[in-house]
């Protein structure tokens, strides 16, 4: 039984999971925003944000990048997620996820999450 298991299942084993979750969140840093189904914007937004909340208390340290290495793919993309995070005064609600449309292959509902710039 699942009670209380609030995590994304989204049809996949855990390790592809994570892997689909890790790519979201390169994609993430290396564009700026990302359109994706519901279920996957809604897991990806919420993983972003733990990691940005927790690197941005280690922001001085070494083992924020190591945190950063460990879930992103490309150096490129950790270095932007770096620049991002130091640059960014806020300490919550990084994250933006809006409804796009409808997608015309099977009519999934597309939401784009794009990182908030302030």
């Amino acid at each position: 039984m699942r009670h209380r298991n609030s995590k994304a299942i989204l049809n996949r084993p855990a390790d592809q999971r994570r892997a689909l979750i890790r790519n979201l969140i390169t994609s993430l840093f290396l564009y700026g925003h990302v359109k994706t189904t519901d279920a996957k914007a809604k897991a990806l937004q919420s993983e972003a944000e733990k990691l940005i909340t927790l690197v941005k208390g280690k922001s001085d340290d070494f083992n924020a990048i190591r945190e950063l290495n460990r879930v992103i793919f490309t150096d490129e993309a950790a270095k932007a997620a770096l620049a991002y995070i130091k640059a960014s005064k806020k300490t919550s609600g990084f994250t933006r996820a809006t409804k796009v449309g409808m997608r015309a292959g099977d009519n999934a509902l597309l939401m784009q999450v794009e990182l908030i710039k302030e």
